[in-house]
This record gives structure tokens, C-alpha cells and sequence, in this order.
């Protein structure tokens, strides 16, 4: 009897096939200082941002202000930073993966502007809180940013429409990221990302279930 894990395991072995890629702790050089700070700097310190603006809607009390519909806004800002995230990590950084990174950073931005102005209709929105959202709009930018840097053929094969079909799928890398790196990241991604907002989103329902009828 085949079990549904055994099909997730072989997939993962096939998409780790290649060798872990190297990432040295002391090497100066240009490539390597950059995928240094993509991997330990930006993507690590997006949580940072994203667990501070959690605490100002929880000191704002969100669940009995725009509640639940700011909340799935949020929700969806994830989403939108999530999939180019996960894609970049684990996918061969291709025209696709790079479009998908842009694509997903012009509609975050945009989330990001109507999830302003919905909450300053609803709720105080305090100077400290705009600032930290200046961090989460920008991180996506940067994150696409150094990504081409270090993938500048990549970046080039976008912009001349691409190569040819291998371009525009979903690819194993060929030197994938160490395991103990992925998981130490999502560990830190449940812990300061997924955790604190399904707080606030199961508050927030909480909220509207106790709220009185009008």
C-alpha cells in the first residue's frame, strides 16, 4: 500500500538531487556576500517588521475595529510575499520564478496601499506603525533585487522574452539550499509570520461571533 508520504518524499529527493549549495561565512567576494545577506539578512529580517506590526494591531485592537476583513487583507499580503518566497528557495531561479517575484512584489505593494487606507478608515494607525510598514512594502523589492543580481543572465532572459520553454517552468535547482537552512527558516517563518497572525485572525472571529447584533 502506497502511503501519501512516500510520494512527498520522492518528490523531495528529486527536487534535492544536486549537491547543497555552499554558502561561506567568510568569503568577501561579491556573489557570495550577496547571497549571504539575501539568505541570513533580508529574508530573516522580515519577520522582525511583520511580528512589530502584529503587536501595533493587537495594541490597537483590531478585533473590534476593521477586524476580520483587515485581517484577511493581511492574510493575503502573505500570501502574495509567501509564494515568490517559497519559489525562490526551492525553485531555479528562471525567468518564470523572476516574473512571479516582480509580479507578486507590484500586487503586495498594492494590497499593502488599500490595507492603509482601510485600517486608517477604522482604527488608529499610529506614526510607528507606518514606518514599520514601510519595511514589509520594501522587503519584496529587495528581495527581487538581489535575487537578479545574482542571477543577472536570469534577470537578461527576462527582459529578451526568453530562451525557450525550459524558461517558463517550474525547476528543480540544480545546487539546492542546505535542508538545515530551509528548516531553521521555516521555523522562524511559523514562529513570527504564520503564528501571531493566526492569533490575530482567530481574535479578530472571536470578536465578531461575540459582537451583538445590530
Amino acid at each position: 500500500m502506497a502511503f501519501p508520504g512516500n510520494s512527498f518524499v520522492r518528490t523531495w529527493r528529486h527536487w534535492r538531487r544536486g549537491s547543497d549549495l555552499a554558502v561561506p561565512l567568510h568569503s568577501t567576494t561579491v556573489e557570495d556576500t550577496n547571497r549571504r545577506f539575501l539568505l541570513y539578512g533580508v529574508l530573516p529580517m522580515w519577520v522582525v517588521p511583520a511580528v512589530s506590526d502584529w503587536w501595533m494591531h493587537k495594541r490597537t485592537r483590531i478585533e473590534h475595529t476593521s477586524g476580520v476583513k483587515e485581517s484577511a487583507v493581511h492574510a493575503l499580503m502573505m500570501t502574495e510575499a509567501g509564494i515568490p518566497v517559497a519559489m525562490g528557495l526551492l525553485a531555479k531561479i528562471n525567468p518564470l520564478v523572476l516574473s512571479v517575484m516582480g509580479g507578486a512584489a507590484v500586487a503586495h505593494g498594492a494590497t499593502a496601499l488599500y490595507d492603509v487606507s482601510l485600517a486608517t478608515a477604522e482604527r488608529e494607525v499610529r506614526p510607528l506603525e507606518q514606518h514599520i510598514h514601510s519595511f514589509l512594502e520594501v522587503l519584496p523589492l529587495s528581495a527581487l533585487a538581489f535575487t537578479a543580481c545574482l542571477h543577472a543572465d536570469e534577470a537578461r532572459a527576462l527582459l529578451r522574452g526568453g530562451r525557450g520553454p525550459r524558461d517558463w517552468k517550474l525547476l528543480p535547482k540544480d545546487n539546492p539550499l542546505p535542508a538545515k537552512y530551509l528548516a531553521a527558516l521555516g521555523a522562524v517563518i511559523c514562529a513570527g509570520v504564520l503564528l501571531p497572525y493566526g492569533e490575530e485572525m482567530s481574535r479578530c472571529l472571536r470578536a465578531r461571533r461575540s459582537a451583538p447584533a445590530s
